[in-house]
């Protein structure tokens, strides 16, 4: 997305934005493992959670193949780096808990296959994704990496997704959050290290300078601690990627999403991001290789799948404005 579009977007992607992923059933087992998605139009989408993904492919482009790095291009594999951390419909198991499923994978299959190349994808922890990436272990992130101001000092980035936050309370909870005032002395847990919880810190610091309680700020191992948590009552909110918040939301039924934020901030549309080492020489092909997939609709056809429409982007725009170091 281009950054004048993005800031065309701010107010209503800041605040108030509509759930980008609204679930009608959960999974089927006797229906080979799909479930029903709906965007925010009311279609539905029956996706496939199996591991027989029959994924979404395309063809390779040689002119932009041939701008990867050569030792790339010689080892003839993408070293994809992804979150085990991660849950659907991002990055998740299908239903043999084996096979890595979900839309970043599609997506990171996608260019590997514009750049001639095998994707080869590794689940790690979150931390152990930049701990791969600055080694050389991994060549490229996919796994909902928000572009940031300070993480563009050691990262180049390739967006190829809108970043919106999800704030996920108990169900009939009658919370609503719109800003830091309603989060003020509550207990929110956030993942460490992510740019939710670099947003949670400005806005309990926001808080304390207007007189305001701070943010009781909690951390989990894992997802299933999380909403354990959240359901007897030991944390008021969960602050998440929107479209986990929302997942989980409509397939258990006891949670619900109370408040959406922009991963950027309150003046700028966050963007997730293919995320490589600091001149590594291959942000430019894996731009390309968006650009061509966002032009020749295959692209589309992965979010549709996902159920993720609404966060597409326009266009691949290398080191785009991102979440500022100090977030105003």
């Amino acid at each position: 997305m281009s950054t004048t579009l993005a800031r065309r977007r701010t107010t209503a992607a800041a605040l108030g934005l509509a759930t980008a992923l609204v679930l009608a059933a959960c999974s089927n087992p006797s229906d080979g493992g799909t479930t029903e998605v709906a965007d925010t139009s009311g279609a539905k989408t029956k996706i496939n959670i199996s591991p027989d993904q029959n994924r979404i492919t395309t063809d390779k482009v040689d002119s932009i193949a041939a701008e990867v790095p050569e030792e790339i291009r010689k080892r003839g594999t993408l070293e994809i780096v992804d979150s085990s951390g991660s849950a659907a419909p991002l990055t998740f198991y299908a239903t043999d808990n084996k096979t890595v499923i979900g839309v970043e994978p599609d997506i990171a299959s996608l260019v590997a296959d514009v750049l001639g190349l095998k994707p080869h994808i590794n689940t790690v922890s979150w931390e152990n994704i930049f701990v791969g990436l600055d080694s050389a272990k991994y060549d490229v992130g996919f796994s909902n990496i928000t572009v940031t101001e300070e993480r563009k000092e050691k990262y180049d980035f390739a967006p190829y997704r809108e970043d919106n936050l999800g704030f996920e309370a108990k169900k009939g909870s009658g919370l609503k959050v719109t800003g830091p005032e309603d989060v003020a002395g509550r207990t929110v847990a956030v993942g460490s290290g992510t740019n939710q919880e670099k947003l949670l810190i400005e806005w309990s610091k926001e808080n304390e300078k207007a007189g305001r309680k701070p943010v009781n700020i909690k951390y989990y191992q894992n997802d299933s601690d999380t909403y354990l948590a959240l359901q007897s009552g030991r944390i008021d909110l969960y602050l998440g990627p929107n479209p986990t918040a929302a997942y989980h939301a409509a397939t258990t039924g006891k949670t619900e999403v109370v408040g959406t934020y922009s991963g950027a901030g309150a003046t700028l549309q966050g963007l997730i991001a293919a995320t490589t080492k600091k001149d590594s020489g291959l942000v430019k092909p894996l731009a390309d290789a968006l650009n061509h997939i966002i032009d020749n609709g295959t692209y589309a056809k992965v979010l549709q799948r996902w159920g993720l429409s609404d966060e597409a982007v326009t266009k691949s725009e290398i080191n785009p404005p991102g979440l500022p170091k100090t977030n105003k």
